[in-house]
């Protein structure tokens, strides 16, 4: 069942948890696992809403791939994700292992990798991260305007 903007959903939301242990809401597994799930839970989210624009579509995907990438490449795998659409914003939540806070490094010669949280804070119109005992949780506000 498809959830009306504006109502956050989240893997944190206790209902029934799946075999990893991560809970589930609706009868969905809540949890991601893959960028590519990440994904496909704001392609659902966004089903149901006013068209947007594929610019502001495709701005909002690369920063949720992003940073589920990060959170399975450098904070020990995704122990949160949470989504909550606005009017004119998408607010993504991931929750990682890690207590090291992402940091942008500058390099003097060509490297592979290292661009996502450049590209994260280029996009969103607000990032925080917060640590906690169990990790942190990187907030990025993204902007839906048309």
């Amino acid at each position: 069942m498809m959830q009306p903007p504006g109502d956050a959903w989240s893997s944190r939301t206790p209902t029934r948890p799946d075999p990893l242990g991560f809970p589930a809401r609706d009868g969905r597994t809540a949890a991601v696992r893959t960028s590519a799930e990440a994904r496909e839970v704001v392609r659902r989210r966004l089903a149901g809403i006013r068209p947007m624009e594929p610019a502001q579509v495709d701005d909002l995907m690369l920063v949720v791939s992003e940073l589920v990438t990060n959170a399975l490449r450098h904070g020990g795998g995704v122990t949160g994700f949470g989504l909550s659409l606005e009017r004119d914003t998408a607010t993504v939540c991931v929750s990682d292992r890690s207590d090291e806070r992402p940091v942008v490094r500058r390099r003097e010669e060509p490297a592979v990798g290292g661009f996502g949280w450049p590209v994260v804070l280029r996009l969103c119109r607000e990032v925080a991260v917060s640590v906690h005992p169990e990790g942190k949780t990187i907030r990025a506000v993204v902007p839906l305007e048309q």
